[in-house]
């Protein structure tokens, strides 16, 4: 099991990664996901960055989770259940170590964020729309498209268990 900590520089760096990297390929007029009916929103590679996290296992990738204005301003104050409105956007990459790294250091030391992996999903607060899933739609766009129905319907199971959280995994880090 490798293990990554994130200083103030790498998560500078992987915060100008998500700033710079992958223009989106999906317009906000294309297709809706099934089930939540929800559209890759407008701008969200300029929105503030929440968290940055390391998930491995079979996903084994960088994540860059970034939010809404109402997102940001909830996750800052520590604020759950979020309130309406708010929507987090998760953007995840393989990750590549840095050869310079190595090179300095005899061994992997520092990792880069490399080709993007499993799309980009949203979570979007409205407790009316979406009282059956603990007020969340959600949805992943790989290459732009919605998803499949049936990675839609895994997406709630997956959060219930941080429904003591507000259904959202992460934390602000700031």
């Amino acid at each position: 099991m490798r293990r990554i900590v994130f200083g103030r520089v790498a998560v500078a760096a992987l915060a100008g990664v998500v700033a710079c990297a992958l223009q989106a390929s999906g317009q906000t007029d294309g297709e809706a996901v099934p089930i939540f009916g929800i559209k890759i929103p407008p701008g969200y590679r300029e929105w503030g960055l929440i968290s940055v996290a390391h998930e491995e296992g079979k996903l084994n990738d960088l994540r860059a989770i970034l939010g809404n204005d109402v997102a940001i301003k909830a996750a800052r104050k520590g604020t759950l259940p979020y309130p309406d409105g708010s929507i987090v956007a998760r953007l995840a990459w393989n990750y590549d170590p840095l050869a310079e790294s190595e090179k300095a250091f005899g061994s992997p030391q520092s990792f880069m964020a490399g080709p993007p992996k499993n799309g980009v999903q949203f979570m979007i607060k409205d407790s009316t729309k979406y009282a059956a899933t603990g007020g969340w739609g959600f949805a992943q766009f790989d290459d732009g498209k919605p998803a499949g129905e049936a990675v839609h319907n895994a997406c709630f199971a997956c959060h219930a268990i941080v429904k003591e959280r507000g259904f959202v995994f992460n934390r602000y880090a700031p």
